[in-house]
């Protein structure tokens, strides 16, 4: 079986014990010898400070290629740039250009007055700038604002002719689920790599939820199975077969690469990392 590259995702700390849970996390998963690894930013924006300040810190002391996750909710297109370029002065080039989320409660998307009014605005601007490698989301199942199935692969077309390099997914359970988006973007003329985006899955209630937010259909033996190990108490060998055989399922499909959401959680990905044939190669760097 081919080897994956990968890549992981992570939020940023919010308190004291949450820049320990991230430091923890990186130490574990770096020596994986990731392809980049990145930071999210909140729904509405709301930790763009903090994504600024992991984002940097990251770079800085672990030799890790950092992404930034760079959204247009809730700010100016000038604030938007203005942090782009701090990225780009601390170094880092990557970055994730989302919409984003607008804040919890707040209903629909509802664009800055003199912000970007869309994620393809956004992408476009950054494209300008020749500072940035640009990775973009794309959805396997319907967005839930999407109009239909098609809606997403032309919105994700447009991101791609905008100046976009990569797709990151949204996570599925099933490797069809995948490869039926995969041979539909390569229909639609979209020649730009799109990266299956993988959820372990530490808290099967969590995820449940997480999935019906963001329009992920989940099968009905995925349900049943993990009704019947919480019962058993098997839900993290559950998990762990899963995600090995979701990810094995994609590698025997031509995937190469795969990003993790690791919900600054790293034992499970590393398990299926591990599992995968994806072994130490490096060592973190030292705090500078």
């Amino acid at each position: 079986m081919t080897v994956p590259a990968v890549s992981f995702e992570f939020f940023p700390p919010q308190n004291l014990e949450g820049s320990f849970r991230l430091w923890d996390t990186v130490q574990s998963l770096a020596p994986l010898g990731p392809r980049f690894v990145s930071v999210t930013y909140g729904a509405g924006g709301t930790t763009r400070d903090l994504t600024r300040d992991a984002v940097a810190t990251l770079h800085k002391s672990s030799g890790l290629n950092v992404a930034a996750h760079l959204t247009c909710v809730n700010a100016t297109r000038a604030e938007t740039l203005a942090i782009a370029d701090d990225f780009a002065e601390a170094g880092v080039t990557d970055i994730v250009a989302l919409r984003g989320d607008p804040p919890k409660g707040s209903g629909a998307f509802v664009p800055h007055p003199e912000g970007f009014a869309n994620s393809v605005d956004l992408i476009e601007a950054l494209a300008e700038t020749g500072k940035f490698n640009i990775r973009v989301g794309a959805y396997p199942d319907k967005h839930p604002e999407a109009a239909d199935f098609k809606a997403d692969i032309d919105w994700l077309k447009a991101k791609i002719d905008a100046g976009a390099g990569e797709a990151l997914t949204q996570f599925f359970f099933e490797a069809e689920t995948f490869f039926r988006f995969r041979d539909a973007c390569a229909a639609a003329g979209i020649d730009a790599p799109i990266i299956p985006g993988i959820l372990p899955i530490e808290n099967w209630k969590g995820a449940r939820n997480f999935a019906r937010r963001c329009g992920a259909t989940i099968p009905s033996w995925v349900e049943d199975a993990f009704d019947k190990a919480l019962r058993d108490g098997r839900e993290d060998l559950l998990a762990t077969a899963l995600c090995t055989e979701l990810c094995s399922n994609l590698i025997d499909g031509g995937v190469d690469k795969l990003h993790f959401y690791t919900l600054n959680r790293p034992e499970l990905t590393r398990d299926v990392c591990h599992a995968l044939g994806v072994t130490p190669k490096v060592q973190l760097q030292n705090v500078a």
